[in-house]
């Protein structure tokens, strides 16, 4: 059984509780992907078996209770102790421990918005919640920013599967374009705050 298989298996047996720990599984465990998980979803809810609205809260609430989880890990653990952790288990998660020290780096050089866009690219959003929680983000504005990137996601993804998920082809064509949008708007983000920084050198 491949991993497309487990997952419909996991959505037929337990329905939107299913949805919810696949998409729980995807924050903590990169390599069960939620660009498999919400669009089959969709796709059932567009044959009578679920509920779209049902498919898109399912799918927030459990991408939003692991981030959760792993902030206050982040912001529990000692800096030390999460890389021991990650040299030790990270292997099973497919997780390095320069892995987490370039998200963490990347967010204390970019910025708390760093957390909108992350929600939206994969590997990234495995990782991102850690730093927010070790370079101690408001907890408040940690789940606004996850909260409103997980929504848009969660809900396109849904959306592609709700209306193409009989066409593979397509819908797989519709994911990167969106993605290489993703990045290209992460890129621009990166470039302006760079080049805010340069402006107040100079200007001191």
């Amino acid at each position: 059984m491949n991993v497309t298989e487990w997952i419909i298996s996991i959505m037929e047996q337990l329905g939107y509780f299913g949805i919810a720990l696949l998409m729980f599984l995807d924050n903590v465990f990169p390599p069960v992907p939620s660009e498999i998980i919400m669009p089959s979803a969709g796709y059932s809810a567009s044959q009578g078996q679920l509920l779209l609205l049902g498919v898109i809260i399912a799918g927030c609430i459990g991408s939003l209770v692991a981030a959760a989880v792993l902030y206050w890990v982040g912001y529990r653990c000692k800096h030390d102790s999460i890389y021991r952790w990650v040299n030790r288990y990270g292997k099973y998660l497919f997780i390095k421990e320069q892995d987490v020290k370039k998200s963490l780096h990347w967010f204390e050089q970019y910025g708390h918005r760093i957390v909108f866009f992350g929600r939206m690219i994969p590997a990234i959003r495995s990782l991102i919640s850690i730093p927010a929680g070790m370079s101690r983000m408001p907890f408040w504005k940690f789940m606004f920013y996850s909260g409103l990137g997980t929504i848009i996601w969660t809900t396109f993804l849904a959306c592609v599967g709700y209306y193409f998920g009989e066409n593979q082809q397509l819908m797989h064509q519709i994911f990167n374009r969106v993605s290489h949008v993703i990045i290209a708007i992460v890129v621009l983000l990166v470039a302006v705050v760079l080049y805010r920084r340069y402006r107040r050198k100079q200007q001191h």
